[in-house]
């Protein structure tokens, strides 16, 4: 594969673009909306205790 289009695969597909907002519907059994807070050199989100084990979806409201 060319380098031009590695950089064309790798911009395309990139986190952090400007894509726009898009609609999300999601079924689920209980919801709880935090601000993610440093950690280190990442962001991290408490949940409750009887969450563990359960299934998360996460989703950037902003």
């Amino acid at each position: 594969m060319s380098e031009e289009k590695k950089i064309k695969k790798e911009k395309k597909y990139s986190p952090g673009t400007g894509r726009g907002k898009v609609k999300l519907e999601v079924y689920g059994e209980e919801m709880v909306e935090k601000i993610v807070r440093q950690s280190g050199n990442s962001g991290r989100v408490y949940l409750p205790p009887d969450w563990v084990g359960c299934r998360v979806k996460i989703i950037r409201l902003n």
